[in-house]
């Protein structure tokens, strides 16, 4: 018996019927695709765009130091001027006589960030001055410019307790750097020089008293000091020094009495020196005979100064005999000082020509009578050879002409009446500017 069929729509319908029920479980488990983005480059168009704004010319400042043995020119090429512009610069600022430039001389190139040359360069060679460099239309231009210093006095006094040094360190505490204090100490030295032995003579318990003029630099140090007045209490004898300029003259220091402080005459006529034939009875070196010796003779080479023992007028220069080339200077209590065996004589040194006391008045040499480069030396007094240790032995400085003794004395009571201030404790007086 042959089966019964279906018909065929019933079965295209049960298909489709699975079929679907089919698709409708995948579209159940599959995920809904992501919703689609728009390009990068349709966003970028789409936002709003933000732009830089380009950077402002600033102004730039580079520090440089100069090198020891480097040139001005040298360091503007290194802080990156042109060899054209650096040499142009160096030659503008040689305009203003500026003296060679120290190693570590600080030199500033400013000018805007865009710049390709700088426009300016500063610089301060001393410390009252600064030079600036400026680039302007093309060229550069020098400019200088000079810092005001300031004047003060200061007055101090002390006590000696173990030595000067300290002493007068421990008075003048800051008003002075420590070098310029030690220097003070050794110029207070030579102020006394014929009159006090520093290191002998001071004992503890005596005392010491200053009045200084003090300059001050721009940057606030104080770089000079001189001494205007001093006063020694030694052994309970006092011993003053005074700063006083006479009429016409230059500033010279004077006692109480008002005597210079400075002896009449040096004790030698040579800086340097060796007495190679004292004043007597010798055997002369060239006649080979005993001759009296009427000087002195310092053995030095040729060339080496020699100086005016004091004072005085030139009346001779020139050759005579045995002498060789000679120099005679008379001075003011009519001494005659007489130098002799000179290779030659000092610029302007002529009879008529007035001297002043170590001025370098010859040199030595060996001319005439002479075996050997050599200084005679003698000392004439009343027209008479005179043993020159014995002439020249104490002999005190030449004392303040009558007409300005007044003014000498009214100068001595207001700077000393300073120093006795400052030892009761009052300030030092106030600076004026120059």
């Amino acid at each position: 018996m042959t089966p019964r069929r279906r018909p065929p729509g019933r079965l295209r319908a049960t298909t489709y019927l699975v079929v679907g029920g089919a698709a409708a479980v995948a579209a159940y488990l599959t995920p809904e695709p992501p919703a689609p983005t728009r390009p990068v480059a349709e966003a970028l168009v789409a936002s709003p765009r933000v732009e830089e704004a380009p950077m402002a010319p600033v102004w730039r400042s580079r520090v440089d130091t100069l090198a020891r043995g480097e040139t001005l020119v040298s360091l503007l090429r290194r802080a990156g001027v042109s060899a054209d512009h650096a040499s142009r610069a160096a030659q503008e600022a040689g305009d203003l006589d500026l003296r060679r430039l120290r190693a570590g001389l600080t030199v500033t190139t400013s000018g805007m960030s865009t710049d390709t040359v700088p426009q300016e360069i500063a610089f301060q060679p001393a410390v009252d001055r600064v030079v600036k460099l400026r680039y302007l239309e093309g060229a550069w231009k020098a400019i200088e410019e000079r810092l005001a210093w300031t004047t003060d006095t200061v007055a101090a006094r002390g006590v000696i307790a173990s030595s000067l040094y300290e002493t007068l360190h421990t008075a003048l505490g800051g008003t002075l750097p420590a070098a310029k204090r030690s220097e003070l100490v050794w110029k207070l030295a030579d102020l006394f020089e014929y009159r006090v032995d520093m290191s002998r003579d001071l004992q503890r318990g005596d005392s010491v008293g200053l009045l200084l003029e003090r300059r001050v630099a721009p940057d606030g140090t104080a770089r000079e000091a001189r001494i205007l007045a001093a006063a020694l209490t030694v052994d309970g004898k006092p011993v003053e020094a005074i700063r006083f300029g006479t009429r016409g003259g230059v500033a010279d220091f004077y006692d109480a009495t008002g005597k210079s402080l400075k002896a009449a005459f040096l004790r030698a006529p040579l800086e340097f020196r060796r007495v190679s034939s004292a004043f007597g009875m010798r055997r002369h070196p060239i006649l080979g005979i005993l001759k009296a010796h009427r000087g002195t003779d310092y053995a030095a080479s040729s060339g080496t100064p020699v100086r005016a023992i004091g004072e005085g007028t030139v009346i001779k220069a020139g050759w005579a005999g045995g002498y060789g080339n000679v120099l005679e200077i008379r001075h003011r209590n009519g001494y005659v000082s007489r130098y002799g065996h000179l290779r030659g004589f000092a610029k302007n040194v002529r009879p008529g020509r007035s001297v002043v006391i170590g001025q370098t008045v010859a040199f030595v040499g060996s001319t005439g009578l002479s075996t050997a480069p050599h200084l005679h030396f003698e000392v004439l007094v009343g027209g008479r050879q005179q043993d020159p240790r014995v002439a020249l032995r104490d002999k005190s400085g030449w004392p303040i002409a009558p007409r300005e003794k007044g003014a000498f004395t009214a100068l001595r009571q207001r700077l000393l009446a300073q120093i006795d201030a400052r030892g009761a404790g009052a300030p030092s007086l106030a600076s004026a500017e120059d």
